[in-house]
């Protein structure tokens, strides 16, 4: 049975969720409630969910918190983010910190099922297969684990985490964040990771980039500013080379897989 934690400090809206949705029809169960960040995380630890519905603006510990929290535990349980608010800020957070899905409140007759079940067969097949998701494939040899760095490659690939989007980011910035000279961390980055600095950008935004592509809800060219392209062409050239088909191209076949 795939298990459901449901997190938001809204007692109806959180109700809500538990009560009317049908999860004996979609093979799941919720396995615990909590109503903020903090009794999220010990509901986590305890239940070991297979996935996290979120809400984001909660007391104590809100969602984007919660999720930081995990992820530094290297915890990658799936999460859907919830939310009344229409920000583009708060789509980069979550796709920042992995979310599967990010879905404004009040939701669509069936919007949150259909979230729930893709997620599901994601994790379905990641187990039947016994290997990684289609663009980790795609990406394998472009691996984002940090694995046995010095410091501060860990610390220039978190700085890239953090601020992929950001449409300046380079070298010259992320060496002045860590007080090192260009040469050195350029040569440092490339001696551990066989990557250029650049290379390693493009490579996450593509990355970033692929996840999205996979919610039918953003267009190409939202797609290309959340991970710091202003030019589309540009983002499309890039993204080609690398996956080895178009953003769109990708779109449409990710999206016939799912239905």
């Amino acid at each position: 049975m795939f298990k459901i934690l449901v997190v938001d400090d809204e007692n109806l809206v959180r109700k809500g969720i538990v009560m009317e949705t049908d999860w004996a029809r979609l093979d799941c169960m919720v396995v615990a409630e909590a109503a903020n960040g903090e009794e999220g995380l010990e509901a986590i630890h305890k239940y070991r969910p297979d996935l996290v519905i979120c809400d984001i603006r909660m007391p104590k510990m809100d969602g984007i918190e919660m999720v930081t929290e995990l992820r530094n535990e290297g915890n990658e349980t799936y999460v859907i983010f919830l939310t009344a608010y229409d920000d583009f800020a708060y789509a980069q957070n979550a796709v920042k910190l992995g979310a599967s899905d990010y879905l404004l409140k009040p939701f669509e007759d069936g919007e949150l099922e259909t979230a729930v079940l893709s997620i599901k067969k994601r994790v379905e097949e990641r187990q039947s297969q016994g290997g990684r998701e289609h663009e980790e494939n795609v990406l394998a040899h472009a691996s984002i684990q940090k694995g046995e760095k010095s410091k501060y490659v860990t610390e220039a690939m978190n700085y890239i985490m953090e601020h992929y989007a950001d449409s300046d980011i380079g070298v010259r910035k992320i060496a002045e964040s860590l007080g090192l000279s260009e040469g050195h961390l350029s040569h440092t980055f490339k001696k551990e990771t066989e990557y250029t600095i650049n290379a390693y950008i493009t490579r996450y935004r593509v990355r970033v980039a692929m996840k999205l592509l996979q919610n039918c809800r953003y267009k190409v060219y939202e797609v290309a500013e959340m991970v710091g392209y202003k030019d589309i062409t540009y983002f499309s050239t890039i993204f080609k080379k690398i996956a080895g088909v178009t953003p769109s191209e990708y779109q449409d076949r990710i999206g016939g897989e799912t239905e």
